[in-house]
């Protein structure tokens, strides 16, 4: 048999572990995961649709390759992944789309300037550009490190 403390302190925990996930239920706000994936499907179709868009008028207006055309297409996705998370656009669409606001090119965007924008009153150099890759900083360091890892073993595998 257990001593008298070491139960009571147990139902005491008990007891507490069981009013937060009272308290949890309460306050959760409750999600509707249907509504919540085709809206996430609309928006990262929408994204996807305007840099398909972005892409047709570069290959067709502006006469550029198709490596031109992806890089200015990139870069134009960017520019506008940017520039609403600075008029604070982004957040609204990612309040409303969920996940479907991430679809790759605009996210990561979103995600370099989303923590510089927090840090502004901070000044240009300390708050802007100390915070710029605060989140996307990470991802590009591995990224980066895995790509030259598997070029040097590509190489190696080519020699034999």
């Amino acid at each position: 048999m257990e001593p008298y403390e070491t139960r009571r302190s147990r139902e005491a925990v008990e007891e507490r572990n069981r009013v937060y996930g009272q308290h949890v239920k309460e306050t959760m706000p409750k999600s509707n995961l249907l509504s919540g994936c085709i809206k996430a499907f609309l928006v990262g179709g929408l994204i996807c649709c305007i840099g398909q868009g972005i892409r047709m008028f570069a290959a067709q207006s502006l006469m550029m390759d198709e490596q031109a055309t992806n890089m200015f297409t990139c870069v134009v996705l960017v520019f506008l992944g940017a520039t609403l998370t600075g008029l604070g656009v982004y957040d609204d669409i990612g309040r409303f789309a969920g996940g479907g606001s991430i679809v790759p090119i605009t996210g990561f965007a979103n995600s370099v300037v989303s923590p510089a924008m927090e840090h502004k009153r901070e000044g240009l150099i300390l708050g802007v550009g100390a915070n710029l890759f605060k989140i996307a900083g990470p991802v590009l360091v591995n990224g980066i490190t895995a790509s030259v890892v598997y070029g040097v073993i590509y190489y190696l595998i080519n020699l034999f």
